[in-house]
């Protein structure tokens, strides 16, 4: 019998996260740094909004689009929060920001485009692209530059088949941000191209420097950025499966037309519960995100701290909620020292080579986790460190 599957799902490499949080799950008294999922719950106003469409009986389909209601209100929070003005008929709400994701890169890629992916990046990006025909084009940030998105680097990648530029900041894995200066130097770059920015915001509530700055709000970037965000993150709604992509006119049309024959719509009870989050949010100025920053912030400078004390050399976040420490002082690799820790003091970190290639020499902590957790990983690894050490 012949070979009956996709040679571009063939190809793919099995998600390099998932990995570490299927042995960690099986593993007694093990702590896990790996899953980047808010250890908040969903706030009790959320939830309750969603047990009262159920007992009301919101079971049915929406339009393909979502609830109007929702969409409206999507519009004005990234224009009252981040200057970003989409309309709602070009709002789409999707089954999380990851078919947010895959949408855009279907409606955009044709064989053999080329789209740019600055690395180190979310692992989904690149095996989207693939899975879409485009071909995914690595661009190496550093950590001498806070990982961001140079105009010389962005410059050097970009060849005749460059169609777009998926933008991810905050970052994940690094916890970087782009400053409104920084994303403007990139915009000659872009324009000078004719490129599309597909702008991954999910984190965008998670900024610990100031207000998040959009790409899309600046100059005339709005007609050619997809800007893609959800309710995962910031409100702690991961297992709900909400998010939204706005985008110009011919794009949302393309996007649209793929939701509508592989998804429909996104779950009647999640868009409600985003309903509520956005409603109050706006009412209250979104003083439950306030708090959940905050803690994250306290969080990711203590792990900061801890791994500079170690010698192992830290950046430090300035969004989402990760660290990014490079382990190339130990003598090992991100894969090695991942292994050999989760091994014997039982602590699961994620290789940063998952993140691509720029970050073989690191590995990522999630940090929305207690501070307890935090403390007790930190003493392990502190352990694990010392007796790399000894071994010399």
């Amino acid at each position: 019998m012949r070979n009956f599957v996709n040679k571009r799902a063939a190809s793919l490499q099995p998600s390099g996260i998932r990995k570490f949080f299927d042995i960690v799950s099986k593993m007694e008294g093990a702590i896990s740094l790996g899953v980047g999922e808010p250890d908040f719950v969903t706030p009790w106003n959320i939830r309750d909004k969603a047990i009262r469409s159920l007992q009301r009986g919101y079971t049915q389909y929406t339009g393909n689009r979502g609830l109007s209601e929702l969409c409206s209100l999507i519009s004005r929070y990234l224009t009252e929060r981040f200057g970003v003005e989409y309309p709602p008929e070009n709002t789409i709400v999707t089954v999380g920001a990851s078919e947010a994701i895959d949408l855009a890169l279907r409606a955009v890629c044709d064989v053999g485009d080329e789209i740019l992916i600055p690395e180190p990046s979310y692992v989904s990006y690149a095996p989207a692209v693939t899975l879409a025909g485009g071909t995914p084009v690595p661009v190496i940030c550093s950590a001498e530059n806070k990982f961001i998105l140079t105009p010389e680097r962005l410059e050097r990648a970009i060849t005749p088949k460059t169609k777009a530029l998926i933008l991810a900041y905050p970052n994940n894995p690094t916890g970087a941000i782009m400053t409104k200066a920084q994303l403007e130097a990139i915009i000659p770059v872009i324009e000078k191209h004719d490129l599309l920015v597909i702008s991954d915001e999910i984190y965008a509530e998670l900024t610990y420097t100031g207000t998040h700055v959009s790409i899309a709000s600046l100059g005339d970037m709005r007609g050619r950025t997809v800007l893609i965000n959800g309710f995962s993150k910031a409100f702690a709604m991961t297992g709900w499966r909400v998010g939204f992509v706005c985008a110009p006119p011919e794009i949302d049309a393309a996007m649209l037309k793929i939701h509508q024959y592989t998804i429909l719509c996104a779950p009647q009870t999640g868009q409600r519960a985003a309903v509520c989050a956005l409603k109050e949010g706006l009412a209250d100025g979104f003083s439950t995100v306030e708090d959940m920053r905050a803690e994250y912030n306290r969080r990711g400078r203590f792990l900061v701290n801890a791994f500079n004390s170690l010698g192992l050399d830290c950046f430090q976040p300035e969004g989402a909620f990760y660290v990014f420490p490079s382990v190339e002082k130990t003598g090992m690799n991100g894969e090695q020292f991942a292994n050999e820790l989760l091994k014997r003091y039982k602590v699961a970190v994620v290789p940063g080579s998952a993140f691509g290639a720029a970050g073989d020499k690191h590995v990522r902590c999630s940090y929305a986790t207690s501070m307890q957790n935090l403390t007790v990983a930190i003493q392990r690894i502190s352990d694990f460190v010392e007796e790399i050490k000894s071994r010399r």
